[in-house]
Parts: structure tokens; C-alpha cells; sequence
């Protein structure tokens, strides 16, 4: 049986992957110079932003608290992210390392979904999962259009 604070948990660390990736793609994009490459980037933060909204409504509606921060890891991933991009970084390096982080986002919701969650919770999980492995398609053919010359 499910008790809702594991499930609560779990959508939580979900929940903290989706602001890691939104404070991400706020580095890649003040990075970036190509506008088509920004634009493509800011969709894709703005779905995080909307799983974020849709994670936090639900959490809230079962009894629990989102806990909208970074928390710790998050923190210190993102300190690492900055120093990788301190200096001038090309649109594929940045496209790269958007596809990097969105393909660890997926991989830490599949560990979610194999988690013990209720049926409602997982479909939830399980749309994000969908939505985030888009977002990385929609890179791979962003980054088809970039030479690593």
C-alpha cells in the first residue's frame, strides 16, 4: 500500500527536477546569441514551468506541501552548470548540455515512476516523462542543425 507521504515525496523530487531544469535553461538562454535557438529554449522552459504548476496543484490537493526550492543537489548542480558556462559557449555546446540535463531530468522521473506511487500520481509522472523525452527530440533535431566545426 501507498501512503501518501511517500507519494508526496516522490512528486517532490520530481517537483525539484522540474525547477533544476527551469533555472538551466534560464543559463543556456542568457547565453545565447541565435534567436531561433533562444525561442526554441524558452518553449521548452516555459513546459517546465508548466509542470511545475501542475505537480504543486496536485501535491497540494492530496495533503501535502511542494517544496518549491532546489534544495541542496539542485543548488550544486546548478553551481557546476555556471562554472561549465562561464566562458563564451556556441549554440551546439549549449544545445548539448540542454540535451544533457533533460536526458538525466528523464531518467530520474523514470526512477520516480518505479517508485511506489498511486495510479493518479503516476499518470502525472508519466506525462511529464512524456513531455520532458519531447523536449529532448526537439533538441536533437535543434542540434541536426548545427556543425561542431
Amino acid at each position: 500500500m501507498v501512503t501518501n507521504a511517500e507519494t508526496i515525496n516522490s512528486l517532490n523530487r520530481l517537483l525539484q527536477g522540474e525547477y533544476m531544469a527551469v533555472e538551466s535553461f534560464n543559463n543556456f538562454i542568457a547565453k545565447l546569441d541565435d534567436d531561433r535557438v533562444k525561442q526554441q529554449f524558452q518553449e521548452i522552459q516555459q513546459q517546465h514551468r508548466d509542470n511545475i504548476n501542475t505537480l504543486a496543484t496536485y501535491i497540494q490537493n492530496i495533503g501535502g506541501r511542494p517544496e518549491e526550492n532546489l534544495g541542496l543537489k539542485g543548488t550544486m548542480g546548478q553551481m557546476k552548470l555556471s562554472m561549465d558556462l562561464g566562458r563564451k559557449t556556441g549554440a551546439a555546446e549549449l544545445i548539448a548540455k540542454a540535451i544533457e540535463g533533460e536526458t538525466q531530468g528523464v531518467n530520474m522521473a523514470e526512477k520516480i515512476l518505479r517508485g511506489n506511487l498511486d495510479d493518479k500520481s503516476r499518470d502525472i509522472a508519466g506525462e511529464i516523462l512524456h513531455k520532458d523525452r519531447a523536449a529532448i527530440e526537439k533538441l536533437n533535431k535543434l542540434k541536426n542543425k548545427f556543425s561542431y566545426n
